[in-house]
């Protein structure tokens, strides 16, 4: 149930019908609009009679939502959402890229990265951390040391900093140090992971799971939204198919399918898609033509050297190249 208030509703009337919703037993969830506020209410099992709300002071009227993804649902959120990183806005028009290397291997290696992704026009910084690796016995990151390196390099470009926390032990420290929490595609339903940063009040950059519809995307955002956190990017990263010409397989209409269904800026991976280097640029500019609100691409001084991933991430140059390339795209989208 939504339940959109008067133009010119007030603060009291609105908190009389969270108030009214609450005595019921469920949530209130106010949604702040460009000239009204609607309020969503997530707990219910069944629908429930509008006749409830509209005969309070102050509501327009009462709307039932089909989705079983309420906060995350363009019924209940009609405009674009924009989610502001460390100042860098993303949704709406705001388009953003995201670079940087798999992992944080050296201080010279990341300030390498970071200046690279600086000067090419990149928006924010990535690196993790804390790494999931399939085998036990691959780098796994260097940990703390690792989100001090990227404190060290969002200060020297003024890069916001994205990276991953893999479990609720290691969410505390990216908490201190990141601009934003990565939830990568293996953890797109550890929901108690979900429900923290959900509480966390940090952006959220939520990659789908490797073999994850977009409902299961969309309900896993939903986690966050519900306890209280709208600050939520979603990511198509790739998802596990037959193929092996690539990593994964892109899946590109799932940006304007995403776009349709909800109003959380969606922004594509090409890297982790990709696999391989040569397929990360027509695939990032495949993303940008379908819609997407950004781009999340890996980048690496000496990729050959990496401890993770390297054959995926561009060298500086090709970064710059590609860069051109999604300015010359992006241009071509709005002739």
């Amino acid at each position: 149930m939504l339940i959109v208030m008067e133009q010119d509703s007030s603060p009291e009337q609105l908190e009389a019908v969270c108030a009214r919703i609450r005595a019921m037993g469920f949530t209130p969830h106010p949604i702040p609009g460009a000239h009204r506020t609607a309020i969503g209410i997530t707990g219910n099992a069944g629908p429930l009679d509008p006749r409830e709300f509209v005969v309070l002071p102050g509501v327009k009227e009462a709307i039932a939502v089909s989705r079983p993804y309420k906060l995350v649902s363009r019924e209940t959120h009609p405009e674009a959402s924009v989610v502001e990183v460390g100042g860098v806005k993303v949704g709406a028009g705001h388009f953003a890229v995201i670079a940087g290397p798999c992992s944080v291997e050296s201080r010279a290696q990341i300030l390498e990265a970071a200046r690279a992704a600086r000067r090419a026009g990149a928006h924010m910084l990535r690196g993790g951390a804390f790494k999931p690796r399939t085998s036990p016995y691959a780098f796994q990151g260097l940990g703390r040391e690792g989100l001090e390196l990227l404190a060290e390099a969002r200060a020297e470009t003024g890069l916001p900093v994205v990276t991953e926390a893999l479990d609720l032990r290691s969410l505390e420290q990216v908490l201190t140090f990141a601009d934003c929490v990565q939830i990568g595609a293996r953890n797109m339903q550890n929901f108690a992971l979900l429900r923290e940063v959900g509480r966390a009040r940090k952006p959220v950059l939520l990659k789908r799971g490797m073999s994850a519809t977009i409902e299961e995307l969309l309900m896993a955002a939903e986690y966050v939204l519900s306890e209280g956190n709208r600050e939520v990017i979603l990511c198509e990263r790739g998802v596990r198919t037959f193929a092996n010409h690539a990593r994964n397989t892109l899946d590109v209409a799932a940006v304007p399918a995403i776009r349709r269904l909800s109003h959380l800026p969606v922004l594509v991976d090409p890297s982790h898609a990709a696999g391989v280097r040569h397929l990360v640029g027509p695939l990032a500019l495949a993303g940008v033509a379908a819609g997407a609100d950004g781009l999340l691409v890996e980048i690496h001084p000496q990729p050959e050297q990496a401890l993770s991933d390297g054959p995926q991430a561009l060298r500086p140059p090709d970064f710059e190249a590609l860069m051109r390339q999604v300015a010359a795209v992006r241009q071509a989208l709005v002739a």
